[in-house]
């Protein structure tokens, strides 16, 4: 197989494993991310294939999302070479895709993993953002908001983290579409709050 064919085998890959996902994680935000993450990587003259192939995976072995995280990912890894995967990209995906989670607190040591950090964290924020922020409470059974207890709310989930990502993107063209998206939920907070009760 040739890149793009690795790449079309990779996208059905995670379709089969992300299309019934409710949490926000789904097929549809791994394709937005792929699709930012092939965007930027032009912008920044970066390795196109590691960050499209990347931001299609990198969702595969995050404890939120897999029973067993590792085994999610000794699997990926026969896949990869099962489609003709190098061994020496399928070790630039890992190295790109290890850091990216927001809750590592971590800054990818790639230009390739900051890449796709930026354009996963992009996906938390905006119209898109917001959906997410709520799908995902639900899944996990939290309150949308309470009076007097905040924590662990959707709504403070915005206050936690995604208010705070716009300042953590590494690259000129992630910053720009962060700052839009960010304005967006500010507005948006400020509506629900006049809203609420």
């Amino acid at each position: 197989m040739n890149y793009l064919e690795q790449l079309e085998a990779i996208k059905e890959y995670c379709r089969r494993l992300f299309e019934t996902d409710s949490s926000g994680h789904d097929y549809y935000h791994l394709k937005r991310v792929a699709k930012l993450s092939s965007k930027i990587a032009k912008e920044e003259g970066a390795d196109y294939f590691i960050c499209e192939a990347g931001a299609w995976l990198h969702d595969i072995g995050d404890h939120k999302l897999f029973l067993n995280p590792k085994q999610a990912l000794v699997e990926m890894d026969h896949f990869l070479k099962k489609i003709g995967v190098s061994e020496n990209n399928i070790e630039k995906i890992h190295l790109a895709i290890k850091d990216v989670s927001f809750s590592k607190g971590k800054i990818p040591s790639t230009i390739e993993g900051k890449i796709i950090q930026d354009a996963d964290r992009i996906d938390a924020i905006g119209a898109i953002g917001i959906a997410r922020t709520f799908a995902y409470g639900g899944a996990k059974g939290q309150l949308i908001y309470h009076d007097e207890k905040r924590e662990g709310t959707s709504v403070q989930h915005f206050y936690d983290k995604i208010l705070t990502l716009k300042d953590t993107l590494h690259t000129d063209g992630a910053r720009q579409e962060a700052e839009k998206r960010h304005l967006f939920v500010e507005t948006y907070l400020e509506q629900f709050f006049d809203e609420w009760i």
